[in-house]
């Protein structure tokens, strides 16, 4: 959190003391600048004082031009340019969330800072979209670069995509041109460029993709596993699952839902007694005897050494299973000259 050197409070209040009372209070009512944080609509404010919901935002426009245009605003100065240098500071252009919670943990006070934004010439606010969060920036040039950049950048994600912070924002670099070096070399500025966009998005584990993916809003058991199970690398037990869940996200996992949870979902292959890995890392699915039954379909007729291996490299078994399981006449005969196949 920054340490701003002005109260926003008593600056807000010395600028609002050039407003009638009526004025004062509507701009009070809508930015949430009272006791109570809370901040009311335009209909709300026009049932209070009995006129339209046009008529208040007339006055609201026309209390924030007679502060702008009052001699004490231009008193202010040193605020505004405070406000300004913190801009250019955090990166130029930051989601509004951010920035207030960057400059207060208090909800009053972030109320007043979002009026003064709102009375600075410097700031300009862009309102929430498909695509983006609400902003504020300094530069509309700047703004334009970050903006398309993040586009780009979605567009050749896929939802199965994740990637580390580390890539995120290389891949996004390569999107910015003509770009301030001291922005270019500043991860944390990336990081809040990055937050901007509502496409893509992190999820608990720190990595990142498309905010579309259960991979990054993880909605479900079934979603937890597999990021556990990715996060991992190789095959895990539901046990350890289940576990993981818990200490990863701190959601309640039972063993017995987990494993239901991975028998359903075809993106997990059990390849061992309780082993659960990832279809996407290429494990064929199936029992045991499906597995022979596929290596055998896309290898031709092959001996028992030659099957086991290949069997063991798709499942957590002893060779003895194998075995056992290229004995079973009704799924597999033997050549005179020692060579599997299906029958």
């Amino acid at each position: 959190m920054n340490t701003l050197a002005f109260n926003p409070k008593q600056v807000t209040k010395r600028l609002l003391a050039v407003l009638p009372d009526r004025a004062r209070d509507v701009i009070s009512s809508r930015y949430g600048l009272g006791k109570d944080p809370h901040k009311m609509t335009l209909e709300a404010i026009g049932k209070k004082y009995g006129i339209t919901r046009e008529r208040v935002r007339q006055i609201e426009n026309y209390a924030i031009h007679s502060i702008k245009r009052a001699e004490s605003y231009g008193k202010e100065k040193a605020v505004f340019t405070e406000l300004e240098m913190l801009f250019h500071k955090l990166g130029g252009i930051i989601s509004e969330e951010e920035l207030l919670r960057h400059l207060s943990k208090e909800k009053s006070a972030q109320n007043h800072i979002q009026l003064l934004l709102t009375l600075g010439d410097s700031f300009k606010k862009e309102k929430e979209d498909d695509d983006f969060k609400h902003r504020w920036h300094v530069s509309d040039a700047l703004a334009k670069k970050v903006h398309e950049a993040l586009k780009k950048l979605y567009k050749n994600l896929s939802d199965k995509d994740l990637v580390s912070e580390l890539d995120i924002i290389a891949a996004f670099l390569t999107h910015v041109e003509d770009i301030s070096e001291d922005y270019k070399n500043n991860h944390d500025v990336i990081r809040r460029w990055l937050a901007l966009s509502k496409t893509i998005g992190k999820n608990p584990l720190g990595e990142w993709g498309l905010t579309s993916s259960p991979n990054i809003r993880a909605k479900g058991m079934r979603d937890y596993a597999f990021l556990v199970i990715r996060r991992h690398g190789s095959p895990i037990h539901f046990r350890e699952v289940a576990k993981s869940i818990e200490k990863l996200f701190g959601r309640k996992a039972h063993v017995a839902t987990t494993h239901n949870e991975l028998i359903k979902d075809p993106r997990f292959v059990l390849v061992g007694r309780g082993l659960y890995a990832l279809a996407e890392w290429g494990y064929m699915s199936g029992v045991v005897k499906d597995v022979i039954r596929k290596i055998l379909e896309s290898h031709g007729p092959l001996n028992r050494e030659q099957i086991i291996d290949k069997v063991l490299k798709e499942r957590y078994v002893k060779e003895n299973t194998i075995i056992v399981n290229l004995q079973n006449a009704k799924h597999f005969k033997k050549t005179k000259e020692g060579l599997y196949s299906a029958t």
